[in-house]
């Protein structure tokens, strides 16, 4: 699992193929077939609507309504409401082949030679894991594209103002800042990045919607960057990620990235993120202002039992459960990350 943190120390993402079986597949492909066309008709109120790539999006004007624009994702994927459903879409957020490398990446390797640590690890376990947000990103009904962004900087944000949220210093010296990073920087090194998150894409077709620029989390942008135009398709060190149903790709959220989606490739990928209660409320913001807060003490995991590791996966999504009901009575009014 140390290599999967390599990975994503050096690159910002990493990949694991084929997480899902056959038969999770096509359970998991019949649900969202069936929420995703529920949504598309207007009878499912919290949707990513074609034309704003950030929350609050604009919600059906009444039940069988949908809006003209169309949507490019679903919101809410273990919402109660969603019944049966919601109930195979948890069984695949709380999946050991997923929340097993979520702990990993969330795992803490002390710096042994350079910090005051002495080589220790802060490994993440059950016990430290919080529910955030499970969501999935659909085929447009015309051709959809995001501008280039991290999920928690915004675009006009100063060298200085991105090197705080990143962490980093934008001279190459001085200490860990906002958005969960810890650790230090000398001599123009910049040091593992504690993570007190981890999101992922999990597609149940064929998907090569992300586009990301690797490396690009552990600086700020470059001048080029900067100046660059919002939707530029050939961004200077972009990469493509390619993925086939089953594959999970696990990214820091704020590593350069995009999406583009297109109207005539079925797409249907769940969006997931899961937290570490070492974070606080520094996560408060990007989780609740998708309005989990207000439906998630209703959710019913009792089903997860009778599926594989039975009481141990429905006890973990219970605490899960708890300790972001825990953040959100905590946090109060949080507002929105982004805008646009």
């Amino acid at each position: 699992m140390a290599s999967l943190r390599a990975a994503l120390a050096e690159q910002g993402f990493v990949i694991q193929r084929q997480v899902l079986s056959p038969e999770e597949l096509e359970s998991l492909r019949d649900a969202a077939a069936r929420t995703t066309a529920r949504a598309r008709a207007g009878n499912w109120p919290d949707i990513r609507t074609v034309g704003k790539q950030f929350p609050p999006w604009p919600k059906p004007a009444a039940p069988g309504a949908p809006p003209a624009e169309g949507i490019w994702g679903v919101q809410g994927l273990l919402h109660p409401a969603l019944g049966a459903d919601a109930d195979i879409f948890a069984a695949s957020y709380f999946n050991d082949k997923v929340l097993d490398v979520a702990k990993a990446l969330l795992t803490y390797e002390y710096d042994a030679e350079n910090g005051a640590d002495g080589g220790e690890v802060a490994e993440c376990t059950d016990d430290d894991l919080v529910l955030e947000l499970y969501n999935m990103l659909v085929r447009p009904d015309s051709d959809f594209e995001l501008e280039w962004h991290r999920d928690d900087v915004p675009r006009t944000a100063s060298v200085e103002e991105e090197a705080a949220k990143l962490g980093i210093s934008s001279l190459g010296e001085g200490e860990g800042g906002a958005n969960g990073a810890s650790g230090k920087e000398a001599k123009g090194v910049r040091k593992a990045k504690r993570y007190w998150n981890t999101q992922w894409n999990l597609p149940l077709y064929p998907d090569d919607s992300l586009v990301v620029v690797p490396g690009s989390h552990t600086r700020v942008r470059t001048p080029a960057e900067r100046a660059t135009a919002p939707h530029e398709p050939n961004m200077p060190g972009q990469l493509v990620v390619h993925l086939d149903a089953g594959d999970v790709v696990f990214y820091d959220n704020n590593i350069l990235h995009r999406g583009v989606y297109r109207a005539d490739k079925e797409r249907m990928s769940l969006h997931g993120s899961v937290g570490h209660a070492g974070g606080g409320r520094f996560r408060a913001t990007n989780v609740l202002q998708h309005g989990i807060g207000g439906w998630v003490d209703q959710c019913d995991f009792s089903a997860l039992a009778k599926g594989p590791g039975g009481d141990r996966i429905r006890q973990r999504a219970e605490d899960m459960r708890a300790r972001l009901v825990k953040l959100g009575r905590e946090s109060g009014d949080v507002g929105y990350s982004l805008a646009g």
